[in-house]
């Protein structure tokens, strides 16, 4: 199992960034498609890139791909692939699916169908007739598009956008992952002021955090191809020890969190001490009126409310204003604002420098980017706050 293949599965419009994560952490032949990046590997590569990506959703083994449009195409091809390499005989094999596009457009018969084709495959390495799927999970994905079957095993189990901190959530909360990519395109340094005046459950500033001070994402969480028997115990401690001498804890950062509710500001603080993070930002509960700084320069990152109800939204247009006013005060600093409202730049009073088309969730949004001047000092591409492996 030297050489396996396998999928950072993103969503839409972050496949650039998770890309650029897995060259940064030695990963250099890459295919990249909608929603996936495909790249070859060995075992250490599903502890280290479950425990970097920050933009990525999960980490797949991919199994096998086909062309396949009718059912005994999916059953013939699906069993001539090598599942007893990689599932012990007592595994647990859920089979999930999906279908676009395609001539096979029942997930349910396309689950079945997988699932009896990997009992039949694994029978010629067991010989049994039944499988107790007592023992360790390997949840394997049928995934149909334009005809081609893409066959997976999840390496991640709980998603990876759940970094194991945010006990407690706002409402709207933003996704771990949307905030770290926020950041990133935000190219904020961490010896530079960052300010979250929308910071709700504080996930901006914390994932702002974790970036500044490089500390692995997933250091503090478990996956589930920990439970596998292929990868052993030993390696898994080795990319953690890895991840830990990698983090630069010397590091002083200047971020802030602010929000107008006092309970939000209360969650994020809990929030921020489960990260390990809770003496690294400052918290306050302000409304964005109040926002001020006495540093030259520096970035504002948020996501205010969108007023997607239609009751919120003339409370949204007063709030946006209200931004352009008060951030235009800060004339040496960079925004960066996520929004779903389609009017925000003519409310906010300017026209963004740039602007990128996300998701938050089934949320269409633009990711608004006002650059301020550069400053004077020099900048080390290193301390971009990207993975330093």
């Amino acid at each position: 199992m030297a050489n396996i293949e396998l999928i950072a599965a993103t969503t839409f419009g972050l496949e650039a960034l998770a890309a650029q994560e897995l060259r940064q952490l030695g990963y250099t032949d890459l295919t990249v498609e909608n929603g996936r990046i495909t790249f070859p590997g060995d075992l250490k590569a599903i502890c280290r890139t479950n425990l970097w990506l920050r933009t990525a959703e999960r980490v797949k083994l991919k199994i096998g791909e086909f062309k396949a449009t009718t059912f005994d195409e999916l059953f013939d091809q699906t069993k001539e692939l090598p599942w007893a390499d990689w599932l012990p005989e007592n595994a647990n094999f859920p089979v999930e699916g999906r279908s676009a596009r395609s001539q096979l457009f029942s997930i349910s018969d396309c689950q079945a169908i997988v699932k009896k084709a990997v009992v039949e495959s694994m029978k010629k390495r067991y010989p049994r007739d039944w499988f107790e799927e007592d023992g360790p999970t390997y949840t394997i994905e049928v995934a149909l598009l334009k005809d081609v079957a893409t066959l997976t095993i999840d390496t991640t189990g709980v998603g990876l956008h759940k970094r194991g901190y945010r006990t407690l959530v706002g409402q709207a909360p933003l996704s771990e992952t949307l905030a770290a990519a926020m950041i990133i395109l935000s190219r904020w340094y961490p010896d530079t002021a960052l300010i979250d005046p929308f910071c709700g459950s504080g996930t901006i500033p914390i994932e702002a955090a974790l970036i500044g001070l490089n500390m692995a994402p997933g250091i503090n969480r478990d996956f589930v191809s920990e439970t596998w028997p292929n990868i052993s115990g030993e390696l898994w401690d080795e990319v953690r020890q890895e991840a830990r001498e990698a983090a630069r804890f010397d590091r002083t950062l200047q971020i802030i969190g602010t929000d107008i509710d006092p309970g939000a500001i209360r969650i994020a603080r809990q929030n921020a001490e489960a990260a390990g993070l809770s003496e690294l930002i400052h918290w306050q509960a302000n409304a964005v009126d109040w926002l001020s700084s006495s540093r030259k320069y520096g970035k504002i990152i948020c996501n205010p409310p969108y007023g997607e109800r239609i009751g919120e939204r003339k409370e949204a247009a007063a709030l946006y204003r209200e931004m352009g006013k008060v951030f235009s005060k800060l004339d040496t600093w960079s925004y960066y604002i996520l929004t779903s409202n389609p009017d925000f730049e003519r409310l906010f009073g300017k026209e963004a420098s740039r602007k990128r088309k996300l998701y938050n969730g089934s949320i269409k949004v633009d990711f608004y980017q006002y650059y301020g001047p550069r400053p004077p000092q020099s900048r080390n591409p290193q301390m971009e706050g990207q993975t330093e492996m």
